[in-house]
């Protein structure tokens, strides 16, 4: 197994990320990301850990995780990475590897940190769809859910939402997503995006 730089300690959040082998698609149709998300919601409680927003992309998924207790983000993404696997290689009657190797994973320190992270992730189906003003309405992703207030809820969104103004906190996060980017906010994103080649 390869060395691991990460390590993983309750109180932390880390930028978890894992593209699909030979950058293949680990997403056919929307049956596949359902169960996906599902399983998300099922492991999170198991193995204690908060997530704070996700996307999922034809090849690849980005995820944005607090480690809540001793049980480790590393235990959560394999028992969901092995999980999808098994479930995706028996629908499509294939075999081996769906993921490239180990996910990526990068320790996130401070809220500024955080708060820039979520909008890189939010951001990322502009990579499938035509406009910004349509982000909104990307099914696979946690954008619409902390824009609306969804029956079931898979994210906590208290540590992004709450460093805005609490009496607009959904527009004006609304309008920082949307922002468009400076310089100095572009060279902040790239310090702490390992970005999926």
């Amino acid at each position: 197994m390869p060395y691991r730089e990460t390590i993983f300690a309750a109180k932390n959040y880390y930028h978890i990320f894992c593209r699909g082998n030979e950058k293949r698609d680990i997403f056919i149709d929307s049956a596949d990301y359902e169960r996906f998300i599902l399983r998300m919601k099922e492991y999170k409680a198991v193995h204690r850990i908060s997530i704070i927003c996700y996307c999922l992309m034809p090849n690849h998924f980005h995820l944005l995780l607090r480690q809540n207790d001793k049980k480790t983000v590393a235990s959560f993404i394999h028992r969901l990475t092995v999980s999808y696997s098994m479930y995706f290689n028996k629908r499509y009657s294939r075999v081996g590897h769906l993921f490239q190797g180990n996910f990526k994973a990068k320790l996130i320190k401070g809220d500024e940190y955080l708060l820039h992270l979520s909008r890189y992730i939010h951001l990322n189906p502009l990579k499938v769809i035509a406009s910004p003003s349509q982000i909104q309405g990307y099914a696979w992703s946690s954008y619409s859910e902390y824009l609306n207030k969804p029956k079931e809820n898979i994210c906590d969104k208290e540590i992004i939402l709450g460093q805005f103004n609490q009496a607009h906190y959904l527009e004006a996060y609304k309008n920082f997503v949307g922002s468009i980017l400076g310089n100095n906010e572009l060279t902040k994103i790239k310090n702490i995006i390992i970005e999926p080649e």
